[in-house]
């Protein structure tokens, strides 16, 4: 009974001790003391997880048998954790000792997170290269869907154009069925020339992959087998000529614009072109116009010159006789005036002496006539003498 009440006093004492340096701090010196050990704790545990999973990936079935060890150890640390409170001073001093050992450098530490790095950046390109093949692969599921949008929507097209409206019956309104019979007939024919004619290219790409295959098998046994080092050069190569494309694509972008804009100077110049044609055509018009009036004018102008010509003639004419003109006495005029007057009067009497006659003329013929048809007698030739005269 003593002795165990001589224990329990000793770890009292011990326990007193050891918990005296935490009393002696004030609250706020705990409160940092508690945030730097969760700190502490934090990049502790981000060194565990990636030195677990540098372990794991080196040498995974022994980092399982270390996860079963270290879940049995803590276990037996769960079961044992009041022996280690009461032997705390032993247990500190080992567990020291045993940090010492097993604590990692900061080459080694510097050396995983290299590594682990290193396998990041190669997950990452990865994850990139399987989604630009899921992108792509969805590119092409689109692409393919749009062509077939596309196709079904021309198909729907002419067959509403060609059944639907070309292949009406008039006289009773209802689609003829042997046009439809025979425009499914024909798409089916289509579509079995198409899938033979990718069945035939697909035999011709088999046939490569073959050979491409035996290629490969060949320059794998020859040792002719790219490495690393060439697909990275390879790459690089790609991404010149990629960079190369690029200027180039800008240059063609470049050039479609100034032929561009080219194309709208040359549509302007020809507008001004086909107006100034125009202009052209209406002024040869009108100097063809104005030169047969002009030609008309000095026809007219050399007409009118013979005219004046001849005016002029007559005028001098008049002129020379109105200059040796005379004019007679009274006398004279008087008596050719007398003489005038009686030459009219006899053309008076002599047109009504003729008058007379003519009537004198006419009755005798009449009456000739009348003798004439009604003797009835005399030759043809003679009647017709007579009717002649």
């Amino acid at each position: 009974m003593d002795a165990d009440t001589g224990s329990g006093a000793d770890s009292q004492s011990v326990a007193t001790s050891e918990v005296d340096p935490l009393q002696e701090l004030s609250d706020e010196q705990l409160y940092q003391l508690v945030e730097e050990t969760l700190r502490a704790n934090q990049v502790l545990e981000s060194e565990t997880r990636m030195f677990e999973k540098y372990l794991f990936r080196v040498e995974p079935k022994e980092t399982m048998l270390s996860q079963n060890s270290l879940s049995m150890s803590i276990n037996n640390q769960s079961s044992s954790n009041d022996q280690r409170m009461s032997h705390r001073k032993r247990s500190k001093s080992r567990s020291s000792g045993m940090d010492r050992t097993l604590k990692l450098s900061a080459e080694q530490k510097c050396d995983i997170a290299q590594r682990e790095i290193e396998e990041l950046r190669e997950e990452i390109e990865k994850l990139k290269e399987e989604s630009e093949k899921v992108l792509d692969t969805y590119k092409a599921i689109m692409e393919e869907a749009d062509m077939r949008l596309a196709e079904t929507k021309k198909e729907s097209y002419e067959f509403d154009r060609d059944i639907v409206k070309g292949s009406v019956n008039n006289r009773t309104a209802k689609v003829i069925a042997e046009k439809v019979m025979r425009s499914f007939d024909d798409k089916l024919r289509a579509r079995d020339t198409l899938i033979e004619k990718l069945r035939l290219k697909n035999s011709t790409l088999k046939v490569q992959k073959k050979k491409l295959h035996l290629q490969l098998k060949q320059k794998e046994e020859m040792g002719e087998v790219l490495h690393e080092v060439d697909f990275n050069q390879l790459k690089i190569e790609n991404q010149q000529y990629l960079e190369k494309i690029d200027e180039r694509n800008q240059d063609l972008l470049r050039l479609k614009l100034m032929a561009g804009n080219t194309l709208q100077v040359l549509n302007s110049y020809k507008k001004k072109l086909n107006t100034l044609t125009m202009e052209s055509e209406r002024l040869d018009s009108e100097i063809h116009g104005r030169n047969d009036t002009l030609s008309k004018i000095d026809v007219e102008t050399a007409f009118v010159e013979t005219e004046r010509a001849k005016a002029e003639k007559i005028n001098r004419k008049l002129r020379r006789q109105l200059a040796d003109y005379r004019v007679p006495d009274v006398m004279e005029y008087v008596g050719e005036k007398a003489g005038l007057y009686e030459i009219q009067k006899k053309v008076k009497s002599w047109e009504r002496k003729v008058e007379i006659a003519d009537m004198a003329l006419r009755t005798h013929r009449k009456t000739w006539r009348q003798m004439q048809f009604g003797s009835q007698q005399g030759t043809p030739a003679q009647w017709h003498m007579m009717q002649a005269a």
